[in-house]
């Protein structure tokens, strides 16, 4: 007993310093609970441990935040041209998603100096996220500073050497972005289709279930492995469907085919321990005909209960043109959170921020959903060592 309570003593002590004063981290940031003084049973020596996900710290942490501070986690926000590191302190960012202009023409040093200049302030890290699928969406390596090439599609180098070259190459992807100050890629994608004229042949691995499930699982393992965050993209999968870039996308398929093919990547995805789950603004007819998925709760639920996934919901950029012709942008926000989303992909900060914020402050949104949703953003921060 003498033993378990020098230990407990010591967590909290730590803890509350920690969350006072902070530790800085090797990005810049600061840690909330990044580490916890235990005592083995063996030896009796005191050793230090990354605290347990879902434990006392994060309740705690979560606890004595602002509801400013929460809502901030929930924004996984585009990187404005300026005042980046001031904004993400004002508004107490989840994280940056960095786009090509962000990269573009920068060397190495370059990058990983604004990265560090973004983190600098926070006292909960931010999440860094890119878009590097390969083939079509290359935001870091289409700058040769940072690789002699572009990275090719998944699919591309498949045929090639088969997966054995498919998990080479995820590697060395892995590799790039976290070495960068990256944290997180906007990847795999899980949509399966064969349609040479569909907006996402490009972007998929294949039309086969079976084949894109392996491939999600070993890189969703290897970024595991390589401390870079997974995102399965985009729930309940995308089909033939238009480009939601630009207009309303509806999808009228039977739920039978979302459950025996769409549905198997992400399932993958999941068992071999994906992060987070980005949903789509398609109308799925089959699951909820009134909203656009990224707006259904309905479609959360399947998510939840269905699929069993417990990391971090997030939605597909809140300005695209599916939801921009459905809903304003300040409502889309709302909307998102309300329908079960832990995380709001955005590029209207500043007209986001204060909606969803005002609509906690004022119990449309309960606080007990956004305490949830903080604990499994902290959750994947903690998984990646950023707290």
């Amino acid at each position: 007993m003498k033993k378990i309570s020098l230990s407990i003593c010591l967590l909290l002590m730590i803890s509350l310093c920690a969350c006072t004063a902070g530790n800085s981290d090797n990005t810049g940031g600061t840690q909330v609970f990044t580490k916890a003084a235990v005592e083995t049973s063996e030896t009796g020596e005191l050793t230090t441990e990354p605290a347990e996900p879902g434990g006392d710290a994060i309740s705690e942490t979560v606890a004595a935040m602002s509801v400013e501070e929460k809502v901030g986690q929930m924004f996984f926000s585009s990187c404005p041209d300026v005042n980046a590191a001031e904004d993400a302190a004002k508004y107490h960012l989840g994280g940056y998603v960095l786009f090509g202009r962000d990269f573009d023409g920068k060397t190495a040093e370059e990058v990983k100096a604004d990265i560090a200049s973004y983190q600098e302030g926070m006292r909960i890290p931010l999440l860094i996220g890119a878009d590097e699928e390969g083939g079509t969406v290359v935001r870091v390596s289409s700058n040769e500073n940072l690789r002699y090439a572009p990275f090719r599609s998944p699919k591309d180098y498949y045929t090639d050497g088969g997966m054995d070259r498919v998990r080479e190459i995820e590697t060395e992807k892995a590799e790039l972005l976290t070495s960068l100050g990256v944290n997180v890629n906007l990847a795999p994608v899980c949509d399966l289709t064969g349609d040479t004229e569909s907006f996402m042949f490009e972007r998929s691995f294949s039309d086969d279930a079976e084949l894109t499930g392996g491939f999600i699982s070993d890189t969703v393992a290897i970024y595991s492995e390589k401390k870079l965050g997974s995102v399965l993209k985009h729930f309940p999968g995308y089909g033939d469907c238009v480009d939601t870039h630009t207009g309303t996308a509806h999808d009228d398929r039977p739920y039978s085919t979302f459950a025996n093919n769409d549905f198997k990547p992400f399932e993958a995805g999941i068992k071999a321990g994906a992060d987070c789950i980005m949903v789509s603004h398609n109308i799925v007819e089959c699951m909820d005909a009134d909203y656009p998925a990224s707006l259904s709760d309905k479609v959360h639920q399947i998510i939840r209960e269905n699929l069993g996934f417990n990391g971090v919901i997030i939605t597909d950029d809140l300005v695209m043109g599916a939801v921009s012709e459905y809903t304003g942008s300040e409502n889309a926000a709302v909307l998102a959170a309300k329908a079960g989303n832990d995380m709001l992909c955005c590029s209207e900060l500043e007209i986001q921020y204060p909606a969803v914020l005002q609509a906690v402050k004022n119990e449309e949104i309960p606080m007990e959903q956004i305490d949830n949703s903080v604990k499994r953003i902290l959750k994947w921060k903690q998984k990646l060592g950023l707290i």
